[in-house]
């Protein structure tokens, strides 16, 4: 906090304690940086401390450190359909893809913070792993190296776009209340990944999804995630500084507690276990595995795909980041509070740049394209403002190459409550939308409902692209929609279409 200024001098007082105070640094003026990190990355200019980004750092890293463990879950569960596992051998390879999974995450995400001073992390993107594991990887005669070779290509493409300008600039002729509807959107989608990873709400048989396991909370498990969220949201009532890292905390020793007492193990193994980490210290250290890193072959790709086809699928990959990183960016920049009157945040090309060369590296690096993580929203929610807090986030994935048991111990239903916390923040700007003017009204309405309900940021952002193209066109104000709003409609016309084009080609 900025120190309050001294009291006046009386003259007699001022001679005497000028001397004495030559010899001290000057303190620094309210508003002023305090040093060179802190004019480095703006912290006392954006309304930030170091120990507000530090927390928000660590925030950020325990809400999506999942991904250390699920990325290598996803890729490494199946072989391709060359026969081969992930980095080309026989059998899954799980711990050097978890170890790679978290070098890539750490190394982009310091470059985050250090190109573009934003406080949003980067790691394998889930859906794209999916696309890789489940699509890429099982057309004929492929391999994992020749799935990585098209996000390499993916990446390079998605670069060049960025360099051009292209992609900056059909960022900035989005509606600025469009821009507010995929906030709000991801909020809510955020919020549903957390009840759905925690279990507090599951499939069912009568219907898409209930409360627990039965209709009730069910399980311990749920009942920790039910603890933190509530700790969480008393502590955001009450101001507390670091409310989300507090929760996560405290609902990390709980599990540990639950889990020495009733050894519930994993879900797979017990219904009423924990979703994917077991809370229990499994030692600290482990030498990191990297044999997975620079497994890509986009000579491959083109020689066992042939040209439509690889064309189809970058084309299915670059949608995905393009606009996926788009709305996160929008999502955290407006928790934050870093947007400008259009809506845009600071150094939009250089997150774009860095997002790009994240993806490019993840192909590289044989764990999956890496892109934005909206999880950052968590960290901003609980103060981050800076690339400074990107430093930390980055800092511990890279220790987690090395400390990964130590890692593990958060599970998913101690993390998962600032998710859902964070949801309601990004919520409130739902105010911003101006509801009775349906030629925007609906389709923002469009891109809220449909991120949760298709659990997909693109989804929601394709519909509200093409919806309000198509209500300006109906309204008679064709004139008024941005040229690069119209490709963007028949870019992801085309990509909703992909299914029957594909069928269609043979």
């Amino acid at each position: 906090m900025p120190k309050s200024q001294p009291p006046s001098e009386s003259p007699k007082s001022s001679r005497s304690s000028r001397s004495s105070r030559s010899s001290q640094p000057p303190r620094p003026r309210q508003g002023q940086p305090k040093g060179r990190i802190d004019r480095f990355f703006k912290i006392t200019e954006r309304g930030s401390t170091v120990g507000q980004e530090i927390r928000g750092g660590l925030v950020t890293f325990f809400a999506m450190s999942y991904i250390i463990v699920l990325n290598p879950m996803i890729l490494a569960g199946a072989p391709s359909a060359s026969g081969t596992f992930i980095g080309g051998g026989a059998e899954a390879n799980l711990t050097s893809v978890a170890a790679a999974t978290a070098l890539i995450a750490g190394v982009m995400t310091i470059a985050m913070g250090l190109v573009a001073n934003f406080p949003m992390a980067i790691a394998a993107g889930l859906g794209i792993n999916a696309i890789v594991t489940f699509t890429l990887a099982q057309l004929p005669k492929m391999s994992f190296a020749d799935a990585m070779g098209v996000v390499v290509l993916e990446g390079i493409i998605i670069l060049i776009l960025v360099l051009t300008g292209f992609r900056e600039a059909v960022f900035k002729a989005v509606p600025a209340q469009l821009k507010i509807a995929i906030s709000v959107g991801i909020g809510l989608f955020i919020a549903l990944i957390g009840l759905i990873d925690a279990r507090f709400v599951t499939p069912a048989a009568g219907t898409p999804l209930q409360l627990g396991g039965s209709g009730t909370l069910g399980t311990w498990p749920v009942l920790v995630f039910v603890i933190g969220l509530v700790i969480a949201i008393v502590l955001l009532v009450r101001k507390v500084r670091g409310a989300l890292l507090i929760a996560i905390v405290s609902g990390t020793v709980l599990a540990v507690i639950v889990e020495m007492i009733g050894n519930l193990g994993v879900a797979a193994d017990n219904p009423g276990g924990w979703n994917l980490n077991v809370p229990k210290f499994d030692g600290v250290f482990k030498l990191p595995d990297f044999s997975v890193l620079g497994q890509f072959s986009i000579i491959g790709a083109f020689e066992k795909l042939g040209p439509l086809t690889l064309a189809l699928m970058v084309f299915s990959l670059l949608l995905a980041d393009f606009f996926d990183t788009m709305g996160t960016m929008v999502a955290i920049g407006a928790e934050g509070k870093l947007l400008d009157k259009q809506g845009n945040p600071p150094n939009t090309k250089q997150i774009l740049i860095v997002d790009s060369v994240a993806a490019i590296a993840g192909g590289a690096g044989g764990v999956s394209s890496n892109t934005a993580y909206i999880e950052s929203a968590a960290g901003v929610g609980d103060g981050a403002r800076t690339g400074l807090a990107n430093i930390v986030t980055g800092g511990l994935f890279l220790l987690a190459t090395f400390l990964s048991p130590l890692v593990n111990v958060v599970p998913y239903e101690a993390a998962t409550p600032a998710l859902v916390v964070v949801g309601f923040l990004m919520m409130m700007q739902v105010s911003g939308i101006s509801w009775k003017d349906y030629e925007i009204a609906i389709p923002a309405f469009l891109t809220i409902i449909l991120m949760p309900f298709a659990y997909s940021i693109t989804a929601g952002i394709g519909a509200g692209f093409v919806s309000f193209v198509i209500l300006k066109v109906a309204a008679g104000k064709a004139k008024q929609v941005h040229p690069l709003m119209w490709v963007a409609s028949v870019l992801f016309v085309i990509y909703f279409a992909l299914e029957p084009i594909r069928s269609l080609l043979g």
